[in-house]
């Protein structure tokens, strides 16, 4: 990718893969807010509450980052049947892709099951214990609603329809706000459960999500054609496995990555209430601000399959260097906002002084992983785009957890730093994926493009 494309179709290919994003972007949103609303109500109940529910969140997001990065692999799929012209092969793909969905959900549901009565082996402080494990076993429930949830996204997001995204997951903010603060606070006659309160929200949340979005794709028109429904099939082994095959390497490949931000969590757990509600408000508002580059990235991925499919090298091209172009810019704002209004920010979470001066602090440290968090994020959704998916993983397991991982927990914990520590171990982790994932994106789109042109000039 040594040279951007030339100005007019590529400022055309950013404006089409912006209008694309957007949606995507604020549907990321509206799933990062998800945590925003469960830390708040918790930050503004008690220290111990925020504390167990970020205990809680980084149990429930780390295994589920296999099954939701795993089907991911749908959005090229489909994009690129969509680009070659082979709508038909789509509803089969879809509802084996459901059958995968559902498992993974189950297998998700039993794993948050067992987990809690691990906590205080991996030195949990006990009094964090049992409103994350009230929340653990609450939020379980909505486990599989969620992975087919990310199943039916993902298809309307490979049609380049990104709309349903957008409004169904601000829609379920309207459910779990009021209904996690009266569970939480025990308002309107409602009892008062904390933690585990939000846990129940959340997984009620999840359900009516699930149960909108497929009555939208059983409804709309735009996907008609499509007969996503139009009968019931059995789990097929074999295109479950070719699922299986092409985004299991992105699903370890997204729990690498968000692995090492939550077992970072865990390890500040083990520190004390103050420095785990610290690092959590923290860490919110650092995944917010990841929401923009995720949202960007599943765009690229996106124009990229469907630039696979109709077999146009340059649009890759067009469509890996506009990915980059919105990155910039998106991730300068970011930045600029960790840097000069991290205190105000941190306002809005808690009133604690000692948490709230911790959190300031790694915010400015969230700031300087802003660049390479965007690069590393847009290079592996341009890769996807492309189903190159297991050097990437080998890649995050290398950046993550060979240096990210090893450095931050040398610090944080070995030498005494505490968070300020751990934090600087994801800078070095992200800055490593940046620098890999952008040269093995140069490497596997000149092959692709190589590809492309053989097979034109193949009679």
């Amino acid at each position: 990718m040594s040279t951007a494309p030339s100005t007019p179709a590529f400022s055309k290919e950013v404006g089409a893969t912006g209008l694309l994003a957007l949606p995507l972007v604020l549907g990321h949103v509206s799933t990062g807010l998800i945590s925003f609303i469960d830390n708040v109500i918790a930050g503004h109940h008690s220290t111990q509450t925020l504390a167990a529910v970020t205990i809680g969140t980084a149990l429930l997001w780390m295994p589920l980052l296999i099954p939701i990065g795993t089907l991911i692999s749908l959005t090229a799929s489909v994009s690129q049947l969509h680009g070659a012209g082979r709508e038909r092969e789509i509803g089969p793909l879809f509802r084996q892709a459901l059958w995968l969905a559902l498992g993974l959900g189950l297998i998700m549901f039993t794993f948050l099951s067992l987990v809690p009565a691990g906590l205080p082996a991996f030195g949990i402080a006990p009094e964090i214990v049992p409103g994350a494990t009230g929340f653990l076993h609450a939020v379980r429930w909505g486990a599989p609603a969620l992975t087919m949830y990310f199943c039916m996204r993902y298809l309307s997001e490979g049609m380049h329809w990104t709309l349903p995204t957008m409004l169904i997951g601000f829609g379920g903010l309207f459910v779990l706000a009021p209904l996690g603060y009266a569970l939480a606070y025990g308002r309107f006659g409602m009892p008062e459960l904390g933690a585990e309160g939000l846990g129940i929200a959340s997984a009620t949340m999840m359900w009516l999500q699930t149960l909108c979005f497929a009555g939208y794709l059983w409804k709309t028109r735009r996907f008609a054609h499509l007969n996503l429904f139009e009968r019931f099939d059995g789990p097929r082994w074999p295109a479950v496995w070719d699922l299986l095959r092409t985004g299991l390497p992105i699903g370890i490949t997204v729990l690498m990555e968000g692995g090492l931000f939550i077992v970072t969590a865990l390890l500040i757990g083990r520190l004390g209430a103050n420095e785990a509600a610290a690092h959590q408000i923290a860490i919110n508002v650092a995944q917010l601000c990841f929401m923009i580059p995720m949202g960007v990235a599943e765009a690229t991925t996106v124009r990229v399959g469907h630039a696979v499919g109709r077999r146009d090298s340059l649009g890759i091209r067009r469509a890996v260097w506009a990915g980059y172009a919105i990155i910039l810019a998106t991730q300068a704002m970011s930045a600029l906002v960790l840097l000069f209004g991290h205190d105000a920010i941190v306002g809005v979470y808690t009133n604690d002084a000692v948490v709230a001066g911790l959190a300031s602090i790694l915010l400015l440290y969230a700031a300087a992983f802003q660049f390479p968090d965007g690069i590393q994020v847009v290079s592996a959704g341009s890769l996807r785009g492309l189903k190159d998916t297991r050097v990437p993983m080998f890649i995050a397991m290398f950046a993550y957890w060979g240096l990210g991982m090893p450095l931050g927990a040398g610090l944080g914990l070995g030498m005494g730093m505490g968070p300020q520590g751990m934090w600087i171990g994801l800078i070095v982790g992200l800055t490593a994926a940046a620098i890999l994932m952008g040269w093995r994106l140069h490497r596997s789109s000149h092959s692709a493009a190589q590809q492309l042109l053989a097979a034109r000039d193949t009679p």
